[in-house]
């Protein structure tokens, strides 16, 4: 019964089927999320790289890394969360493993993944 209840609250909180967006790890891609700033909304794009996902249901997150400045910026986003507009997929790249946190050691074109060609 206690996992009825959950999985009741779970289903609550998560996004339509149609609606969570389509991507996989290695994929360059533009998280449009919401930006409050006092009264006003904005939408800010974070454009990166997914190097991990995690969690289930409405707890699923992804991690996306970027290069600012000579610097690497890492956030993590909730896939389910009202606060993200959309997320666009940009490039697909092609990886043989589930986290890519090797890429945090690697600089320059050494970050650059093969591209998956979508026939």
């Amino acid at each position: 019964m206690n996992n009825a209840i959950m999985d009741m609250v779970d289903k609550a909180n998560q996004k339509e089927e149609g609606s969570v967006p389509q991507f996989e790890i290695g994929d360059t891609v533009d998280v449009h999320s919401k930006i409050l700033e006092g009264n006003k909304e904005r939408i800010q794009v974070f454009t990166g790289v997914v190097i991990g996902r995690s969690g289930k249901g409405a707890q699923e997150m992804f991690h996306v890394r970027r290069i600012v400045a000579g610097e690497g910026v890492e956030r993590k986003f909730p896939v389910h969360s009202p606060r993200i507009e959309k997320v666009e997929v940009k490039r697909s790249g092609v990886t043989r493993r589930a986290k890519l946190y090797f890429l945090r050691d690697r600089v320059g074109k050494a970050v650059r993944l093969k591209e998956r060609r979508r026939v």
